[in-house]
């Protein structure tokens, strides 16, 4: 339909994410936060903002100095982003330094931690050992570089934090030198000092570095010097057709990352201009990818400050997720699946179970073969482990490792080859596309028969992350999604791929159609004066044409309620178009990441879950698994995660038509917390027998027409 061409109805991808990041940063700024919850939202929107930079900044880059004059679906070339995004990205960074300042540095001097913003503010007995520290410590490990005719501009790495200076030999004052310092990353970023008043201060490694300058600098006085730090282009082009060997090609491809264009310098506040100039000219920066800092470069450091001792009271409790009632058993966990479907809801319930899979599959005598998909796994991988001993003690073991997760290739190439010298057949994918879905398959032999045992999810194999991500996960050993899995794996080890699917989508060429074909019979229900009705929640929403479906069912009267925690690129209120749209992010103590898509269907509802979201990357250009749940009383309780999360009026944000996004207007309301609800129904499901479910309807919280 030509009426969907239209720009204006959809938001800029990277605009939209600017505004995820500044929800995040909403939660910095909350008073009723614990302090350092406070302090840890600031650090992960710094960290947000360094990824943002490497990544989707460079990549604008690289097509705008290609000459393209494409335009994204809201209309707009690369060059005209990039400057739209460098306005909003410098108000951003404004607000993230007045939140630092104004707010939590006074309060953590209000709680006994003193930030110490310049030398002056040490007293006597701290500057002593601040001294003893630089001269003991620091000053072994420095590398002074200074620029001349016989000494080039040096190398700076990436992320690193730098002191520059501009530097004159003593009898020469007019001759003036440029130098440069890295603050070395090998040592603490802070250095603690006691104060009288029986609290601590906290004073930053670059600031002692500063005030011991001439020290490193000898017979040379220094005029002028000020903190930077740059970030490059990290984006990794990889040519799979060519590259005879992917894991090498990507190893040569992380050691080149260090060292890609610069495409943001941050400054301290007040530099010499001449010293800007110079970093300016050597890093080829434009004017618009300066920022300067009023306060510390590289706020992820204040992610240390979380765990500090004796401040558990300015913290939120840490959460014990509960264990899974249904593996609280002596039972083999396979005897469990078999009885029936087992529902996981992470970080709620524990991870345990899915780790325990792979471990008792790993030295059942029955288990003849294991398979599964690893995108992110944790430093010290449990799953890793077992599936390194199954190879071991003879068993099938493959093992898709994707070599490919942004800033996951390194330590997945080092799984990669610790499987390989176990004995797993490690394979890496298909050539072109990201396998990003979650799939475990064990294959056993059960009176001389084979059964077929899966785990599907949301999130990743990574146990770490699955005590801080939403996620779900089905065990399930139903024969149609057994088959699917079986040939999942086969699509990915060789060439195999099939006519059809049993139960489940997958992408890059079934999942699309298989979503736009629900849409479809929620808009031809809604045309035939039926109920329709369609409830999907994601991490992100840029898909122009899964926009357009959704536009089109709301034209014909399907009722759409959205979760969308990131990127949302479509439009609320747009008066004929998505007047039956609502969009809601919700941020808080845990990253939402479960994805699971409603579909009414004339009252039979459909309930799907996976590891896809509604992105063009995800529906096109990678390997993603969505996987239906069929048994009532697991539909019972993923429909009770969409009801609650609709009713969210603590830490959902509302899309609103204006492209803004406001906090949920509670007059008349509950109080409700959906994290906080899921972490109590954890337990309360060990506390009791199953109960009958009542009629539970989607019926969203708040209307946008009244929302303030």
């Amino acid at each position: 339909m030509n009426i969907f061409k239209n720009p204006d109805y959809y938001d800029n991808r990277e605009l939209s994410w600017i505004k995820f990041n500044q929800r995040v940063l909403e939660e910095a700024k909350k008073t009723s936060l614990p302090l350092l919850e406070r302090i840890k939202f600031l650090s992960i929107t710094a960290s947000n903002l360094d990824e943002f930079f490497m990544v989707r900044v460079a990549s604008l880059k690289d097509v705008e100095q290609a000459g393209s004059k494409n335009k994204d679906i809201a209309g707009m070339t690369a060059g005209e982003q990039l400057k739209k995004i460098s306005k909003q990205l410098h108000e951003f960074i404004k607000s993230q330094y007045n939140t630092y300042n104004m707010s939590l540095v006074p309060q953590l001097a209000a709680n006994g931690l003193k930030i110490i913003k310049s030398y002056k503010e040490l007293d006597e007995e701290q500057a002593k050992k601040t001294k003893e520290y630089f001269d003991n410590i620091v000053y072994p490990v420095l590398t002074p570089m200074a620029v001349d005719s016989s000494r080039p501009f040096p190398l700076v790495r990436n992320k690193s934090i730098n002191i520059a200076a501009l530097i004159s030999p003593k009898d020469q004052k007019d001759e003036v030198e440029f130098a440069t310092v890295q603050v070395p990353d090998v040592l603490p970023r802070g250095f603690f000092l006691d104060a009288k008043d029986g609290g601590k201060c906290l004073i930053l490694l670059e600031e002692i570095i500063k005030q011991n300058m001439d020290k490193l600098f000898l017979n040379h006085n220094i005029q002028t010097m000020g903190v930077y730090r740059i970030i490059r282009n990290a984006d990794l082009t990889i040519d799979e057709e060519e590259a005879a060997d992917l894991l090498k090609e990507i190893e040569e491809k992380i050691r080149s990352r260090q060292w890609g264009q610069v495409i943001h310098l941050s400054v301290e506040d007040g530099m010499e201009k001449k010293l800007v100039k110079i970093l300016t000219d050597n890093f080829r920066v434009k004017k618009e990818d300066i920022y300067y800092l009023n306060g510390p470069a590289d706020l992820k450091y204040f992610m240390k400050l979380y765990g500090m001792e004796g401040w558990d009271d300015k913290r939120n409790p840490s959460y014990k997720p509960a264990p899974v009632k249904e593996f609280m058993t002596d039972a083999s966990i396979f005897d469990v699946i078999k009885e029936k479907d087992v529902l996981l809801h992470h970080p709620y319930q524990t991870f345990d179970p899915v780790v325990n899979f792979v471990k008792e599959a790993s030295v059942d005598p029955q288990v003849l073969a294991i398979k599964q998909t690893l995108y992110r796994v944790s430093g010290n991988s449990p799953i890793i482990a077992a599936l390194a001993k199954a190879a071991e003690m003879g068993k099938q073991v493959t093992v898709l490792v994707e070599l490919k997760a942004r800033f996951d290739e390194e330590n997945n190439i080092v799984w990669a080859r610790k499987l390989e010298k176990a004995g797993c057949h490690v394979i890496y994918g298909l050539v072109g596309l990201k396998t990003h879905s979650k799939i475990t398959l064990v294959v056993r032999k059960e009176d001389e028969e084979i059964k077929r045992y899966v785990h599907l999810g949301t999130g990743n194999y990574n146990d770490s992350t699955a005590k801080l991500y939403t996620d779900m996960g089905l065990f399930t050993c139903d024969e149609a999604i057994g088959s699917d899995a079986t040939a999942v794996f086969n699509m990915l080890s060789g060439y195999s791929e099939p006519e059809n699917w049993n139960k489940i989508l997958v992408a890059p060429y079934w999942l699309k159609e298989g979503f736009y074909a629900m849409i479809d019979r929620e808009i031809q229900h809604a045309k035939e004066g039926k109920e329709a009705r369609i409830v999907a929640k994601m991490n992100s929403l840029n898909h122009k044409g899964m926009i357009q479906k959704l536009y089109e069912a709301s034209m014909a009267g399907v009722k759409i309620d959205l979760i969308v925690r990131g990127i949302c690129c479509l439009k609320v209120g747009i008066p004929g178009i998505s007047d039956n749209i609502t969009v809601r992010s919700i941020v808080g103590e845990f990253l939402e990441h479960s994805r699971i898509f409603y579909f009414y269907n004339d009252g039979a509802e459909d309930i799907f879950l996976g590891s896809a979201d509604w992105m063009s990357r995800n529906l096109e250009r990678r390997v993603e698994i969505v996987f239906p749940i069929e048994d009532e009383e697991l539909k019972e309780q993923v429909k009770e995660v969409l009801k609650i999360q609709l009713s969210d009026t603590l830490q959902a944000n509302v899309y609103m038509p204006d492209g803004t996004y406001h906090k949920v207007d509670r007059r008349g309301k509950v109080s409700l917390n959906s994290q906080d609800y899921f972490c109590k129904w954890a337990y309360k499901q060990l506390k009791k027998e199953k109960e009958p479910v009542g009629e539970r309807r989607f019926i969203p919280m708040y209307d946008q027409e009244h929302e303030e």
